[in-house]
């Protein structure tokens, strides 16, 4: 999901190296040429995970109801 940050930095510095996030700040002009015209066009990685993260854990959890678990 293409990203624009209104700030001067981000902790997230892996999806503006990715092209995926741009910073704009607090400028207008900025900010209206980025909704205009920011559309990456490479593909996202998963920096970050696939998005289940919590399903991993539930499953980790439901098998190890013995208290045996191996985490």
């Amino acid at each position: 999901m293409p990203c624009i940050t209104l700030r001067e930095n981000t902790e997230w510095v892996e999806t503006v190296k990715d092209g995926w996030n741009i910073l704009v700040g607090v400028n207008k002009n900025l900010i209206l040429q980025a909704v205009a015209g920011f559309n990456p066009d490479k593909s996202q990685r998963d920096v970050f995970g696939d998005g289940r993260a919590s399903e991993k854990i539930g499953n980790i959890l439901d098998t190890n109801k013995d208290g045996n678990c191996p985490v």
